[in-house]
């Protein structure tokens, strides 16, 4: 400890002096914070879906006006990242996760007493704008946490478990919830944990004053991204409904894109702007977050269509379909936690991403191949266990997608890997979901039988997940520079 006297304060947005910096509990502490209120957000994005027929039964929804109830969470979030990781920067991250845990936590009770469609939709789409709100300055806050290599990854790995396994959890815990007591518990669930993450987050998260509005207040670029993310989104979410080629989805999605590219001219004119193009420079960060695209995408006919072939084709229960899908979790769990940061720290991101996908590719081409009649334990089981690709990638693709951050750009690389996350699932959803629709309409006009159709239009979904994993595998390959694996960490002292 030195005796010399106090340093001046530091400047908006400057490094925090290592003597200042919070000690290895406190950093534990608010690494626990981050990741109950990621496991929290991934939860209630996953509970919904197992839910939803109660909900249309109780509320009288119309078959198109359910697909809001998660169409609404998604385009809030989705749009709103990367604004919100920017602000985060400048106005403090800390801020910025209170306020949107906050919003999200109030959203949640407004949703679990909703008593119409247009009451729950209002609350779901205030959930979304909170969960961006906290979500974008998460990984920010983390990895100005954690700076050793070695110690980062572990953080990473405990930050990815959440993501990876929660969505799993989720389908569990919503098919108990719904069978047990009713859908509005799902809702309910996030009062007391929004309310410990808010108590224990102002106490332990470090407190940080921002760069100021004036380092990066573009108010013309905030607009155009805002307005284009979130046109984009909508017109991906209803291609469902209208089609590819619907002058809905074509003049939307046209209007979307230049939006999209009057940000871009933005902000490499801007004096101040709002995403500073040098992020985009790194190739393993404009890599890693073009890999996580084609892998969310690919990962939306695991996650979901398979949830969906065990109750339709099978006819699984809610609970026994999140049951089924529990192996997976327990080994993303148990990779993710257990090996995945020893492993980049042997053997670096890159090679550890590539062999991830490279399950994954296995997983979905025995999906492909999936039988009307499967044998949950000789054709799904291996797949549940290849899933631990998922837990190998996703924390390698942080590291990679965080590469690039410095101290005053992290909310920002923060936001930007997690739009496009959202981006990536809103196309998997689109693309995957609209193909096996199509392919299951082609089979019953056909002559097939119900279960013979929806297994068809299944096994294209998982093709093409496939091909998106393969294409995935290609680009971390070309584009993902090979690194220095960090030093071992012998002792183990500094592991989260």
């Amino acid at each position: 400890m030195s005796s010399a006297a106090p340093d001046a304060p530091p400047t908006p947005g400057s490094p925090v002096p290592p003597a200042r910096r919070p000690t290895f509990r406190a950093r534990l502490s608010a690494l626990g914070v981050i990741a109950t209120s990621m496991l929290m957000i991934v939860l209630d994005g996953s509970i919904v879906t197992v839910a939803m027929p109660a909900i249309q039964d109780d509320l009288g929804f119309s078959p198109a006006g359910l697909s809001w109830v998660v169409n609404a969470y998604l385009i809030a979030f989705g749009s709103l990242l990367l604004l919100a990781g920017r602000l985060g920067d400048l106005i403090g991250r800390k801020p910025m996760f209170l306020s949107g845990i906050l919003l999200f936590t109030a959203a949640s009770l407004v949703a679990a007493a909703a008593g119409s469609p247009a009451v729950l939709i209002a609350a779901r789409f205030a959930q979304g704008v909170g969960s961006a709100m906290s979500a974008a300055v998460a990984l920010g806050i983390l990895v100005t946490l954690f700076t050793e290599p070695a110690e980062r990854a572990r953080a990473i790995a405990v930050f990815s478990f959440t993501g990876a396994a929660g969505a799993s959890i989720g389908q569990v815990l919503g098919g108990v919830l719904t069978d047990a007591l009713t859908w509005h518990w799902i809702f309910f669930i996030n009062l007391p944990i929004g309310l410990a993450v808010l108590l224990v987050a102002v106490r332990v998260l470090p407190a940080d004053r921002g760069r100021g509005l004036a380092a990066g207040a573009d108010v013309a670029g905030a607009l155009l991204v805002t307005a284009g993310l979130m046109l984009g989104i909508y017109t991906v979410v209803g291609v469902e409904t209208y089609g590819w080629v619907s002058a809905h989805t074509l003049g939307l999605g046209a209007l979307a894109l230049a939006l999209l590219a009057g940000f871009v001219l933005r902000q490499a004119t801007a004096p101040t702007p709002l995403m500073p193009l040098r992020i985009l420079r790194s190739r393993n960060v404009s890599g890693a977050n073009v890999v996580q695209m084609l892998m969310v995408a690919a990962l939306f006919s695991f996650q979901i269509i398979v949830a969906l072939y065990l109750q339709k084709v099978l006819g699984y229960g809610a609970a026994a379909t999140g049951l089924a899908m529990l192996p997976a979790a327990v080994v993303i769990g148990a990779v993710t936690l257990g090996l995945s940061a020893r492993l980049v720290a042997r053997f670096g991101e890159r090679a550890v991403l590539l062999t991830g996908i490279g399950l994954l590719i296995a997983a979905l081409g025995l999906l492909a191949r999936l039988p009307v009649r499967a044998d949950y334990v000789t054709d799904l089981l291996p797949v549940m266990l290849l899933a631990a690709g998922f837990g190998l990638a996703l924390p390698a693709l942080t590291s990679l997608g965080m590469s690039g951050a410095g101290e005053d750009d992290a909310g920002l690389a923060s936001g930007l890997f997690n739009t496009t996350q959202q981006i990536g699932m809103a196309l998997g959803v689109a693309v995957l979901s609209t193909l096996a629709a199509g392919r299951t309409e082609a089979l019953t006009a056909a002559g097939r039988p119900p279960a013979e159709a929806l297994t068809g239009g299944y096994r294209l979904a998982f093709t093409i997940g496939a091909a998106l994993l393969v294409t995935a595998f290609a680009v971390a390959f070309l584009t993902l520079r090979r690194e220095r694996a960090a030093a071992p960490d012998p002792a183990g002292a500094t592991a989260p």
